[in-house]
């Protein structure tokens, strides 16, 4: 979810878009802000849902999961919050505590590779490794179960046997002889994104620092590998993490044995039925990629984390007894040379793949826009 950090991370590749006017006294854009968070505060609760409709929830709890619900929906919360949600409570526990412990033996009397402020586990050979990837990926699988994914649909598409890309020429360029990628580029919808990619490849990801000072968490992300960043930090700390996410990339390109960089491009979770631009910290290594699609199809509950406090989606979804997934992987995507040249037409083709196979609509908002609707819902809300 810190991919929109990446853009930033390397200085040739900053938007041409100029940035917004800072106040003279602050020296922050704040003033741009209020202003238009003001502006959507006098739109519509319609005229916003329209504005913002990738982050707009369509699913019987309503907008941010505030919405009113029917008596009948209400009987089924209350029987799930006491029949359903102790056992899963106390079921996630246990698998998390016990993934810790494997970790913990696993690491037990091993240094973890530092460099640039990064500390992990990611560079482990042997037994150790096998153990924590391979135990990683069946509890990951064992949560997503307790959570209620019983079955996982997963489908493999090859756009050239299916003649949807553009020309005989993208097709040929995609048949080249297979290499490893460097990266997973999925689009993302939800934190269980993460649990889903454990299960299956077990990649490393980016993630706040403060995530690896969590109990429990903190040293499984370690071995995960994940590339820490300070969300808020306008330091040159950047310029390292910077280096690191392309280093791993290029590594895993080029050593089977080294673990792929899982990246959210978009920068920000939606609904689900949208494809946000992608930022180009992905492709800056000029490494294939391989795109993976999720969705989350639903009846009541959306497992989608858009507008929703992340305790009150907890909640619901521990409280909704079935929840489906359905994963669309591609072909791995070999950058053309005019794309490894080019980040951000590398980054748009990928994006444009992505949307036409997994029937997304391609939507121009982004970060920022998911902000401001926000503050706005928050504002009506309290008005109320």
């Amino acid at each position: 979810m810190v991919e929109s950090e990446l853009e930033q991370l390397n200085p040739k590749f900053h938007p041409q878009t100029p940035p917004p006017p800072k106040d003279p006294i602050t020296g922050d854009a704040s003033t741009t802000t209020t202003t238009t968070g003001t502006q959507n505060s006098n739109l519509t609760i319609e005229e916003m849902e329209e504005k913002f409709a990738a982050y707009v929830r369509h699913d019987v709890y309503g907008t941010m999961g505030r919405g009113g619900l029917p008596w009948t929906e209400k009987v089924l919360l209350g029987m799930a919050l006491v029949m359903v949600v102790p056992v899963r409570v106390v079921l996630a526990t246990a698998v998390l505590v016990v993934y810790y412990l494997i970790c913990r033996l696993c690491t037990m009397f091993s240094d973890p590779n530092r460099e640039d402020e990064q500390e992990d586990y990611a560079n482990m050979r042997g037994w150790r490794r096998a153990v924590i990837v391979q135990s990683g990926k069946f509890l990951a699988r064992c949560m997503l179960f307790v959570l209620g994914f019983y079955s996982i649909e997963e489908s493999y598409r090859n756009p050239c046997s299916d003649n949807k890309l553009n020309t005989e020429a993208e097709c040929n360029d995609q048949s080249e002889e297979p290499e490893r990628p460097g990266a997973i580029v999925s689009n993302h919808i939800s934190y269980l994104d993460i649990l889903y990619h454990m299960s299956s490849s077990f990649p490393s990801f980016v993630a706040k620092r403060s995530v690896g000072k969590l109990p429990l968490v903190g040293l499984i992300s370690k071995c995960l590998g994940c590339v820490y960043v300070q969300r808020e930090s306008k330091s040159s700390d950047f310029k390292g993490v910077s280096g690191v996410v392309n280093e791993r990339i290029q590594e895993a390109h080029q050593n089977k044995f080294a673990p792929m960089m899982l990246l959210f491009p978009e920068g920000t979770t939606t609904n689900g039925d949208f494809l946000l631009p992608f930022k180009t910290g992905a492709f800056l290594s000029k490494a294939p990629v391989l795109p993976v699609i999720l969705r989350y199809p639903y009846q009541r509950f959306s497992p989608a984390w858009d507008t929703i406090s992340g305790v009150r989606h907890v909640i619901y979804l521990l409280c909704q007894f079935v929840n489906y997934i359905e994963v669309t992987r591609l072909p791995v995507y070999y950058p053309s040379q005019q794309e490894k040249d080019d980040p951000k037409l590398y980054a748009e083709n990928v994006r444009r793949l992505m949307a036409r196979e997994g029937n997304l609509i391609l939507s121009d908002i982004g970060l920022a826009e998911k902000r401001v609707y926000h503050a706005a819902l928050n504002g009506m809300f309290c008005q109320r």
